[in-house]
């Protein structure tokens, strides 16, 4: 394998092509209907996507949808790009993906075609890294072996009081020092009440980060972020709608808490609009919303310019690659909710994510 580098992309002649793009569609059920200040999830739906190169060699990726709402939208769409991949060396990457973004220019860069083209540009970059048979975290300058992370599968808005201490006990027990508790009830006071809870349950040494999940205004955001101030939370998420920057703003300079958001927006024009607003103190790329791994590294690299770190957000299996060449990637959001689609499993040593050094994503489908 040979790297060049044309008008600042990374290309890696493989001597091979693309022959074939298929993908699937499965449900993954989660344990129990789950809520939170604006969702209400019962299952994932997911495309599994999978190319295949003329030397046997095959790259996945997935993109996926809440309750598998509209996911044959999602699989048309990943299908539809078939033309930009299939005969083409899958080390032009980068320039699929400009390709595939040109050709998204009349539809735009949101919505299910990112997600389709995330699901390709993973799967590209999964074939890059068996073929050279490296980690993609080492192909892109492995910057550290382990990442800081937070269990984020549980204490959600729907459970009681009851059942958030159970379950951070459990957290506890799989080795999370961190945990992230879903909020935005109604009355500021029920949120208080939960965060009380938790934080005398588990004790001060374990990291309690917070979700509102956009649902309050900038006023209310402000006024429960003041009366969580003395639980000394590791960050506010989404305290108001996504696209309401300066919003985020002002809820940022009224409170002492860090605010982290970013999950819900588009590509690195999103990531950017964030930080012209001085919205975040912590941007969260979603690895789907992004387009893939070509996107998420040039946001991170906006993010980096301006002293802003990153955390990922879901798809804790493929974004560990990235958390391992990324320096201001400091944090990686755990979910379990698609484990049962592969065949590894996620590592966690002293509170943290162990990178994988296994070629590709380090990770594969398993049928």
């Amino acid at each position: 394998m040979h790297k060049f580098s044309e008008l600042g992309r990374e290309t890696y002649a493989l001597g091979m092509v693309i022959e074939r793009l298929d993908t699937r569609i499965v449900e993954v059920p989660l344990p129990r209907l789950i809520g939170t200040a604006i969702h209400q999830m019962r299952s994932v739906g997911c495309v599994l996507t999978t190319l295949t190169t003329s030397d046997g060699v095959t790259g996945e990726g997935f993109a996926f949808a809440l309750n598998g709402d509209r996911i044959r939208a999602f699989d048309e769409a990943i299908k539809g790009l078939a033309p930009y991949v299939v005969g083409k060396d899958p080390g032009s990457v980068e320039q699929i993906f400009e390709d595939i973004w040109a050709a998204l220019n009349p539809s735009g860069h949101a919505g299910i075609g990112i997600s389709a083209l995330s699901a390709i540009d993973v799967a590209l970059w999964d074939i890059v890294g068996k073929a050279s048979n490296t980690s993609l975290a080492t192909l892109w300058g492995s910057e550290r072996t382990h990442v800081d992370t937070y269990a984020s599968s549980g204490l959600w808005l729907s459970d009681s009081i009851d059942d958030l201490i159970a379950e951070a006990g459990r957290f506890i027990e799989q080795g999370f020092t961190a945990m992230k508790i879903r909020l935005g009830s109604p009355d500021a006071s029920t949120d208080v009440e939960r965060v009380r809870a938790l934080r005398d349950a588990v004790g001060t040494d374990i990291a309690i980060y917070s979700d509102v999940n956009q649902g309050l205004d900038v006023e209310a955001a402000i006024t429960l972020g003041n009366l969580l101030e003395p639980f000394e939370l590791a960050w506010i998420e989404e305290p108001v709608v996504y696209y309401d920057f300066a919003g985020h703003a002002q809820v940022r300079a009224a409170l002492n808490t860090p605010i982290a958001s970013g999950e819900t927006e588009y590509t690195r024009l999103g990531m950017q609009r964030y930080l012209d607003a001085d919205a975040v103190d912590v941007l969260m790329p979603d690895l789907q919303r992004m387009g893939g791994y070509t996107e998420f590294r040039r946001a991170c690299t906006i993010a980096a310019t301006h002293n802003v770190p990153t955390s990922s957000h879901f798809f804790t299996e493929y974004s560990l690659a990235l958390a391992g060449a990324i320096p201001n990637c400091a944090l990686v959001e755990h979910v379990d909710w698609f484990q049962p689609l592969f065949n590894e499993s996620i590592e966690i040593e002293n509170g943290q994510l162990v990178i994988p050094d296994r070629p590709g994503t380090g990770f594969t489908f398993r049928d």
